[in-house]
């Protein structure tokens, strides 16, 4: 009860914050855009290279917790893939359907380990961020190109965009810095620490100002679809992959808890971009950010 008081519970808090503050009307409506492309751009990956570049994989099962997650996403993938074939229906809708079901909020993904675990939380979250995005952005624009609206030429400057995420930069930037055991120099560090502090309090603020609380009366079947894959079916199945990995301890923990997250605005940007149902996606993320508000500390209550 005690992690939930200290670790969930201000992550949410934050992110009620940044949607009271937008919907009062008490920060101007142009600051939102911009603090969330800092975070994008500068914060969250400064977060991520000091984090992985400094940290000490040798006594963490990184390579079969990784391996855990991903398959748990292709599994969802393959199973949702195969759903289609058998009761085709709206493209669109469908890549939504699919997005929705695998992508997760890094944001929060990184918040709450980093609560309740501290270095050590944050480490195995940001390893999985490694493994994650790639994997993730990978499916969701192979799906749109295919489902999607948009002419050829646009989809490849699209994919050229994708495959050059920030955070995947960041990622292969901090991996290459600790694999290669030049890590960075202490003024390096520092300066990019002090990035990361301001990282995950305004990222929490902006998934808040984000939401679309309208979206809660347009829900249907199709969005209770998504926030039960999402919510229930993922986290389940990275617990299977897990147990059939041998990945236990801290670092199972650390695996149900970002499979548990719900879906990331850069879906509903990808979305928006590639003729991928755009709509149905805001209303998926601001349902299942809603009900992720419940089953996040129920979660941790069960396995803190």
């Amino acid at each position: 009860m005690q992690a939930l008081a200290t670790a969930v519970l201000p992550v949410f808090l934050l992110i009620l914050l940044g949607l009271v503050i937008r919907r009062r009307g008490w920060i101007a409506e142009g600051f939102w855009e911009p603090a969330e492309r800092l975070c994008y751009f500068f914060l969250l990956p400064a977060l991520l290279v000091s984090s992985l570049a400094q940290a000490d994989f040798s006594s963490l099962p990184a390579a079969a917790m990784a391996a855990a997650v991903v398959l748990a996403i292709l599994a969802m993938t393959a199973l949702l893939l195969l759903f289609y074939l058998v009761a085709p229906g709206d493209d669109a809708a469908f890549t939504a359907l699919l997005q929705t079901s695998i992508r997760p909020n890094t944001y929060i993904g990184l918040s709450i380990p980093f609560a309740l675990y501290g270095e050590a939380g944050l480490t195995l979250a940001a390893l999985i961020v490694a493994v994650v995005v790639p994997s993730v952005n990978f499916i969701a624009v192979a799906a749109l190109v295919r489902f999607g609206g948009q002419p050829i030429g646009r989809r490849a400057s699209l994919l050229k965009s994708v495959l050059l995420n920030p955070l995947i930069l960041a990622c292969l930037a901090g991996l290459a810095l600790n694999l290669t055991g030049l890590g960075l120099p202490p003024v390096a560090h520092e300066t990019l620490a002090i990035l990361a502090r301001a990282a995950l309090p305004l990222a929490l603020l902006a998934v808040g100002a984000g939401l679309d609380l309208s979206a809660a009366r347009a829900s249907g079947g199709r969005v209770g679809a998504a926030v039960v894959l999402k919510l229930a079916g993922l986290p389940l199945l990275t617990a299977g992959f897990c147990w059939l990995l041998g990945v236990h301890g801290l670092a199972w923990t650390v695996a149900l808890l970002f499979s548990a997250l719900p879906t990331a605005t850069s879906a509903y940007i990808l979305a928006r971009q590639m003729g991928g149902a755009p709509g149905l996606v805001a209303n998926i993320l601001t349902m299942q950010t809603l009900a992720a508000a419940v089953t996040l500390p129920l979660l941790v209550l069960f396995i803190a």
